[in-house]
């Protein structure tokens, strides 16, 4: 049997060559990204690397080091590449986004739009972000609040992106997808739900519940004590609270907030009954203005919403996540959701903090952007709790 201690220094001395070699690569890939920097070639060739991974593979000699060998110099190249997305930042090759920082987005006419009626909590969002004052108009969906800004009927949308307790709201996340409409702020708020019924109702009294599908999922441990009552899902709980003042059935009662009661003369029957006493909902602040075509932000936009889609091989998805590990970006949020008309594979939404301005935010999104099949800044925005 061999020493161990000598099987152990043998391989100190190769991992040593190793390094050397590797160092010597880096430097030639330099000389690589130079020749691209001036040729205006881009720095993904995936015909390429394909190439020379499947030469390199064949070199080796069984199953497991071919996979390794593999895996490897995916690695190697990979590194490469967020090299000289470096050194064509600091060339000046690699434009950030282009964006127009502002000081102060909103003027004092501007009209915004939210989904609901009045007393959502969306309406709650939008006052709480623009002011009491704000000049407002409810729709029915959120497509049609993203058509308003489209078609510039109305300057700015507030739509509920996720929840705390019961996650995101699948669909906001896949209109940002379809429209060109981009993200600007956001506003979280604290959501208390009631059950709220007619002046002269009780508890005792109700047997259908109304309201959104996640206020009922965010109330599903005090619903489940009531396992007599029907859940009936409403477009919001702004509009649970109207039918049940409309319809004027003592055994309805709604959920939502103890403004929407007011709002509609309505009584809590119980307050309180969310499943978890720290329930929130995030609602991001969407625009289409432009400026000479360009998007706006606020100087102090901290915070990037991104999606990208990446090709349905292994490793991909670690690939794109690299470039934020390299550049030393916090991730604080991944989501994903199916691709339409793809079936089994998915987008990704990510955000991250930094500015459009930092070089490394400049570089992860440079090489996302060259790999991704595809890559959209969903926009950027101060994260007011940071």
């Amino acid at each position: 049997m061999e020493d161990l201690q000598k099987l152990r220094e043998e391989i100190d001395r190769i991992d040593n060559q190793i390094v050397e070699l590797y160092e010597q690569r880096m430097k030639i890939a330099e000389g690589v990204a130079r020749f691209k920097i001036a040729t205006g070639k881009k720095v993904f060739d995936k015909e390429r690397e394909t190439s020379k991974l499947k030469n390199l593979s064949a070199k080796a000699t069984s199953d497991f080091t071919k996979t390794g060998i593999m895996e490897l110099f995916e690695q190697i190249m990979a590194v490469s590449r967020k090299r000289q997305y470096q050194l064509m930042n600091e060339n000046g090759t690699a434009e950030p986004p282009a964006f127009i920082a502002l000081d102060d987005f909103v003027t004092p006419n501007a009209k915004i739009v939210f989904q609901g009626l009045e007393g959502a909590y969306s309406q709650q969002a939008m006052m709480e972000y623009f002011g009491t004052q704000c000049d407002s108009y409810p729709v029915e969906t959120w497509k049609d609040a993203m058509d308003a800004i489209k078609s510039g009927q109305a300057d700015f949308a507030v739509l509920p992106i996720e929840n705390s307790s019961a996650g995101i709201v699948s669909e906001n996340y896949d209109l940002l997808v379809e429209y060109d409409n981009y993200i600007i702020g956001e506003q979280i708020i604290d959501i208390c739900h009631a059950l709220i019924g007619l002046p002269e109702a009780k508890t005792d009294d109700i047997n259908c519940v109304y309201s959104h599908p996640q206020a009922l999922m965010q109330c599903g441990e005090y619903l489940y004590a009531h396992p007599d009552w029907d859940k009936i899902s409403m477009k919001n709980t702004a509009m649970a609270a109207k039918k049940i003042k409309d319809d004027g059935n003592v055994h309805h009662a709604a959920i939502a907030s103890a403004l929407t009661a007011g709002i509609y003369g309505l009584k809590i029957l119980d307050g309180n009954i969310s499943n978890s006493e720290n329930n929130a909902t995030r609602f991001i602040i969407v625009t289409n203005k432009r400026i000479d075509s360009k998007r706006i932000c606020q100087k102090k936009a901290n915070r990037i919403s991104i999606c990208f889609e990446v090709s349905h091989t292994s490793g991909a998805l670690y690939h794109m996540l690299s470039h934020f590990i390299y550049n030393n970006i916090n991730m604080t949020n991944i989501q994903s959701r199916p691709i339409k008309d793809k079936n089994w594979e998915y987008r990704f939404f990510i955000d991250i903090e930094g500015s459009l301005e930092d070089s490394s935010v400049i570089n992860a999104l440079k090489g996302i952007q060259e790999e991704a099949v595809s890559m959209k800044i969903l926009g950027t925005y101060y994260k007011i709790n940071s």
